[in-house]
């Protein structure tokens, strides 16, 4: 009776093990068809709540001078791909898209591309300045990785730009237990809240600029797999009906013996 019992526990566990541990290739693969597709271009969006570094430079070097207040360092601290790095001075844009630059007071660089917020000050410098260049960063380009993933959290990114694919590398991939076909990804546009679903298992994502290139504040969401979903509930539920059936065991050996 002993030894039955005994072989009995040997392939209930084995059974369950298997069963929580199996990930089919075809929910863990990426790119699940053959890649051939054309990278979108790059395109960086200022939005409010970023921090911009500004510096403008001109022929004459000291005429320069006012209209770079804020000294183009980091304090010291470190750069790179870290998390909860204060970003050094520079000019907020508010919840309006306006930034106070000196000399030229307001102005508003919310909403628009990267290339379009450099012209636009250009243009307006040249009233004081000969040939102005201007060069503007982002020095809190944060994203978010949350969900099933093997290291969740915000990063900042010092060059301004990473993919998705980046992102999902910097977080340290995505766990077997994640779902690939469903990823949420949510995004601040002017103040208001834009959400689109990306298929991990696809090539789709190279064609779609909107999903393949992230923004500064972006918030990744991966899902469990159902399977992980409902392991929870399974788990509790497993739990219960051991220990049922262990104290039905012990008692039916108790009476045998």
């Amino acid at each position: 009776m002993k030894k039955t019992v005994s072989v009995f526990w040997i392939i209930v566990t084995a059974i369950v093990f298997t069963a929580s541990s199996c990930v089919p290739r075809k929910k863990s693969a990426y790119f699940q068809s053959e890649l051939n597709a054309t990278i979108p271009e790059f395109k960086l969006t200022l939005n409010p709540g970023d921090i911009l570094a500004i510096h403008v430079t001109t022929q004459e070097p000291e005429l320069a001078v006012p209209f770079n207040p804020y000294a183009q360092t980091t304090n010291g601290q470190a750069t790179g791909y870290s998390n909860g790095i204060a970003a050094a001075n520079g000019y907020l844009i508010d919840n309006k898209g306006n930034i106070q630059f000196p000399v030229l007071g307001t102005v508003a660089l919310g909403g628009l591309k990267h290339s379009d917020a450099v012209q636009l000050l250009e243009n307006k410098l040249t009233a004081y300045l000969k040939n102005p260049i201007v060069s503007i960063r982002i020095q809190n380009f944060r994203v978010t990785l949350l969900g099933d993933i093997k290291n969740p959290g915000s990063f900042i990114i010092p060059n301004e730009k990473i993919t998705f694919l980046e992102a999902v590398a910097l977080a340290g991939d995505l766990n077997l237990t994640a779902r690939r076909d469903n990823i949420l990804l949510v995004r601040t546009n002017n103040g208001k809240k834009q959400s689109m679903r990306i298929d991990f298992t696809s090539q789709d994502i190279f064609a779609n600029a909107e999903a393949y290139y992230l923004q500064q504040g972006d918030v990744i969401y991966i899902e469990p797999n159902r399977a992980q979903r409902n392991s929870s509930g399974i788990n509790n539920r497993l739990g219960v009906v051991i220990s049922v059936f262990t104290l039905f065991v012990t008692t039916l050996t108790l009476i045998l013996n």
